[in-house]
């Protein structure tokens, strides 16, 4: 199971935003101002600035997460979104040593359900692992010996992204086209804030959530099943109202 952590953020995350909102049009602004924001400044002045649409100010607070447990299929999408930062284990310098498939290999559900077709995944994992130990045992060096290995293997990346990066990401992430990796990535992310005191506000203000939370509508109402709106609103307000 992939385990999302929220390991650092930005101080005063909301603090932040609004000060930097403030300089715009607040006369008294400073440096020294972001001292004396206060949670009533928050609340009086940041709905009122994301709802005229102004959201270059979420770009001040940043979030780190860590990831483990997920497959680089799930990576290779998530480093597809490119305004954040990454850090993922390495197969070039880190040798492989689990002999258990399923604790080597992210195995789906859908493949799972299938008893003979599971078997023969699970057979032909173990006859990778097993090649690819004996590759290094050879003398081959792991950078090259990573090569047989799938994409199915499990990794760990470290992700930072500002808040505006965030909300693309969610809206492309959470929703229920995105492929079930990443989606259950996504969501584990959103919760992982929505446990924080000091940040569970913003989600509601800046709509951090799929795109039919954050426009209303779902674009891809044509393609999606019936009930999904209605499904995905209820999950997403579950997971804002959520406390750890």
């Amino acid at each position: 199971m992939v385990r999302v952590t929220l390991v650092n953020y930005t101080k005063r995350p909301l603090e932040t935003i609004t000060w930097a909102a403030l300089i715009s049009y607040w006369g008294e602004w400073s440096t020294e101002s972001f001292e004396r924001i206060s949670e009533n400044d928050v609340e009086k002045h940041l709905p009122r600035i994301l709802g005229y649409g102004h959201e270059s100010i979420l770009e001040h607070a940043t979030f780190t997460f860590s990831i483990e447990g997920c497959s680089r299929v799930c990576t290779h999408q998530l480093v597809r979104h490119r305004i954040a930062s990454y850090t993922q284990q390495s197969q070039r310098y880190i040798v492989l040593d689990e002999e258990n498939v399923e604790e080597t290999f992210v195995i789906p559900e859908s493949i799972k359900k299938d008893r003979e077709l599971y078997e023969k995944w699970k057979k032909v994992m173990a006859e990778t692992i097993s090649l690819y130990k004996e590759s290094i045992n050879r003398g081959v060096h792991q950078e090259d010996a990573r090569f047989i290995l799938p994409q199915a293997v499990k990794t760990k990346i470290i992700v930072t992204m500002n808040l505006r990066e965030l909300k693309h990401f969610f809206g492309l992430r959470l929703c229920e086209r995105a492929q079930w990796e990443i989606r259950e990535v996504a969501w584990k992310m959103l919760e992982e804030m929505a446990k924080r005191d000091d940040i569970r506000p913003i989600i509601k203000w800046a709509k951090l959530g799929p795109r039919c939370i954050q426009f209303g509508y779902c674009p891809e109402r044509d393609l999606m099943p019936p009930g999904c709106l209605k499904k995905t609103r209820k999950k997403w307000e579950q997971v804002v109202g959520s406390k750890s």
